[in-house]
């Protein structure tokens, strides 16, 4: 077993990240780490890189540059759009992020920047891009990925804590639970992750 931070091992993070002026944009604590695939892209490269060589208990400070992170901020990814393509009654105020699909189900995000009655301008770069970024970590675990987790380039883990369920929950859980049905909602989740 890795003591280390270095590829394919699962990784439990604690951190808060900053922008230049102080406001906390973004944090996860000890009972709601981060856990992330080292290695795969799971998160921004200059704090990835970062991690690299880090062991358990450890803290840092880190330090990422636009390039490394969400990118430089890019004028051209802004589009102003008719407002007579949006739903009359969609929630249209300047700052708030939506999702939009084209005919082909591909998704992106972007953020209200203006609203007339008109149009809609809307922002397709990510709400960071541009920004130098301030993170402070604290390493809480690490452990090897399974052979699963690094084919699918991601963490697999269940959405409850076992310490939650007594011995009578879980026999209930597995008499009801379809080995089928998991695989089919796993591989849709993989699909939303990608996206």
């Amino acid at each position: 077993m890795s003591d280390t931070i270095q590829d394919n091992v699962v990784v439990a993070l604690a951190y808060t990240l900053k922008l230049e002026n102080g406001e906390i944009v973004d944090e996860a604590d000890a009972d709601n780490p981060l856990e992330y695939l080292h290695g795969a892209n799971n998160i921004i490269p200059g704090l990835e890189r970062a991690l690299t060589g880090m062991r358990v208990g450890e803290t840092k400070h880190i330090q990422v540059a636009p390039s490394d992170g969400y990118g430089d901020y890019d004028p051209e990814d802004v589009e102003v759009v008719p407002r007579h393509h949006f739903p009359s009654d969609a929630p249209l105020e300047v700052g708030t992020a939506i999702t939009l699909a084209d005919d082909d189900d591909n998704y992106i995000d972007a953020v209200v920047k203006a609203v007339s009655d008109e149009s809609v301008t809307l922002d397709y770069n990510h709400p960071l891009a541009g920004k130098t970024l301030y993170f402070d970590v604290e390493v809480l675990n690490i452990r090897p990925a399974t052979q699963e987790e690094i084919e699918h380039g991601h963490v697999h883990g269940m959405f409850f804590d076992f310490e939650d369920f007594d011995e009578e929950d879980f026999d209930d859980f597995e008499e009801d639970f379809d080995d089928e049905d998991f695989d089919d909602e796993e591989e849709d989740f993989d699909t939303l992750r990608k996206n």
